[in-house]
């Protein structure tokens, strides 16, 4: 029996698999062989890839692990690190990308350029390929192989000690997920992404959904009952100081981890900067904003439901989600669960693989050459990069496993010497015009410094949690910036250089279903907290005044908004 469920699982991920290949290379046949086809998807991505890839990009396997496994030992106060990134989702929308696509920027770097010089778009690039080359990458593929081995026991599988199981699947999901990036550039990324990210949906839904019939004894209505009713406070997401993530660092570190991550960050917003028009981008990147208040519903209250289910006695967090799984999750969708999970972590992988390759072909090769590179050159280039740091990071993923209690750790360490330098340095670019280009360089070498100094040498002097010094740090850096700017500043300053290649034409429901949006996360943590269900008396009238003021002030809003604009005739 356990080799026939084993075969119908193997058998039927292949076919999922092979099938999301089969699409991603139908729509991609043809269309990589520019510059702008290979990195960009030829600037032609509509918000349903977008906002497909956005999620796919951004939710993996630590996520589907971690956060769930958060849940079962806390409460849902992580919830905020994927919840408060709808807010960094609209300021994308809104306000970094109509300048990127005004812009026609294919990177970062490029813009940094742009607005400040040569030396700071090559410090940039060395502190993104570090991170991704050294940490992101083999952190993703290692992360994603623990998924896979706990949830379908690889080494029995196979026959083989944890070790060696733990190689062979780094190798076997890097090799599939290579061959997107190499040899389907962004596009293939992003249509197979889509692709997964509606299986994601599927399984985030259908999960809690069984295991809610699981936890009532086969009634889907007593299951709810005793979610809300029974230990209450595991439904609370307003942290205190003692969880994971303290309610108040909401409002300081987490901002502009969020802003850095969905802004910033060239493996994220390379996707929109592929977009076929700044209507479709704004669609996207909204779009995606509202799957990430969904979140916590897909990925977090299955852990709740499995400390209902088991109590506190499992022997750690991170084994509540691959237990549910295993205890509800029916034989014959035990193949296409496998071929989603894979797919979740192909897409980190393939994305992060494809942006650090064109990091290193239009920030370093094409530079180097000075322009005399053939778009068929850069593509060549990008696909002989993404085949060393791939094999690169084949190497560094299963070294991991030797420092397994640090790994969560020295991912969080390492981001946070790249993250709020660059916020600083875009939002300042941005947004001034006489700055100069030495408080960019003054500031990354300052941050690097200060940032080391407070995690390695005063970390148990100074005990701030490291999202308050997040915000500490940001708030000296722009004060670096704008100082270097009054004291120093740019003979001439800087003006932006119109070179849309798209149409820059604003959606028009940009803005109000930014609102509505931001109103969800609100409604989202009033659920989440004593006025809603962790109150353990069901929801307050408060809970229900402020929900419907804030459906009021968004049916105004919407009023206002759809009204036709006012055309006006000149004589």
């Amino acid at each position: 029996m356990i080799k026939d469920n084993l075969l119908i699982t193997l058998v039927s991920c292949i076919f999922f698999m092979g099938l999301v290949a089969w699409i991603s290379w139908r729509k991609t046949r043809g269309s990589v062989d520019s510059k702008d086809g290979y990195f960009l998807a030829g600037r032609g991505l509509s918000s349903v890839f977008i906002a497909g890839s956005l999620l796919l990009t951004n939710l993996s396997a630590e996520q589907l692990i971690g956060l769930n496994g958060s849940a079962y030992g806390y409460n849902l106060s992580s919830m905020a690190w994927e919840v408060t990134a709808a807010v960094a989702t609209i300021a994308m929308a809104l306000i970094f990308l109509p300048r990127y696509l005004a812009g026609a920027f294919t990177t970062l770097p490029e813009f940094l350029n742009d607005r400040f010089d040569a030396d700071v778009r090559r410090m940039s690039v060395v502190l993104f390929m570090l991170g991704y080359g050294l940490v992101t990458i083999p952190s993703v593929l290692y992360s994603g192989s623990i998924a896979v081995m706990q949830l379908f026991n690889v080494p029995e599988m196979l026959g083989i000690g944890y070790f060696p199981a733990l190689v062979t699947t780094v190798v076997a999901i890097g090799l599939i997920g290579s061959v997107y990036a190499i040899f389907g550039g962004l596009k293939a990324v992003a249509v197979s992404d889509t692709i997964n990210g509606i299986g994601l949906l599927i399984i985030g839904i259908l999960v809690p959904v069984l295991g809610l019939i699981a936890l009532g004894e086969g009634s889907f209505g007593d299951g709810m009952t005793k979610l809300v009713n029974d230990h209450p406070s595991k439904l609370n997401a307003i942290g205190n100081a003692d969880d994971p993530t303290p309610f108040g660092t909401l409002f300081t570190g987490m901002l502009f981890a969020n802003l850095f991550y969905w802004c910033t960050n060239q493996y994220v917003i390379q996707r929109t900067l592929g977009a076929a028009s700044l209507a479709e981008g704004q669609k996207g990147v909204l779009f995606s904003g509202f799957f990430k208040v969904l979140v916590p519903f897909m990925m977090m209250v299955p852990g709740v439901i499995a400390f209902h289910l088991y109590g506190p006695g499992l022997g750690s967090i991170d084994q509540a989600y691959p237990r549910l799984i295993r205890d509800v999750m029916p034989v014959y969708l035990a193949g296409f669960f496998l071929a989603v999970l894979l797919g979740a972590v192909f897409s980190s992988f393939n994305s992060l693989l494809n942006s650090a390759a064109t990091l290193f072909c239009l920030d370093v090769y094409g530079p180097w050459r000075k322009g005399k590179a053939s778009d068929q050159d850069l593509v060549r280039i990008a696909k002989i990069a993404s085949v060393v740091i791939a094999l690169f990071s084949f190497v560094v993923a299963p070294l991991l496993y030797f420092a397994e209690q640090g790994l969560w750790q020295i991912i969080r360490i390492f981001t946070g010497f790249y993250n709020i330098p660059t916020v600083v340095i875009v939002i300042v670019g941005l947004f001034t015009r006489r700055v100069p280009a030495l408080g960019a360089k003054i500031v990354i070498v300052f941050h690097v410094i200060a940032y080391g100094l407070l995690r390695f040498v005063f970390d148990e002097v100074i005990t701030l949690h490291f999202l308050h010094q997040y915000a500490i740090l940001f708030v000296v850096e722009v004060a670096i910036m704008l100082t270097l700017g009054y004291l120093r500043p740019r003979e001439t300053a800087w003006k932006f250089t119109l070179n849309a290649k798209v149409d820059l034409t604003p959606w028009r429901f940009a803005r109000p279903l930014a609102a509505t949006l931001f109103s969800c996360v609100i409604a989202l943590y009033l659920l989440f907290s004593n006025v809603g269900l962790a109150s353990g008396d069901g929801l307050s009238s408060l809970f229900y005044t402020l929900l419907l003021s804030l459906i009021l002030a968004n049916l105004i809003y919407w009023a206002w908004a759809a009204k036709p604009p006012v055309r006006t005739v000149s004589i």
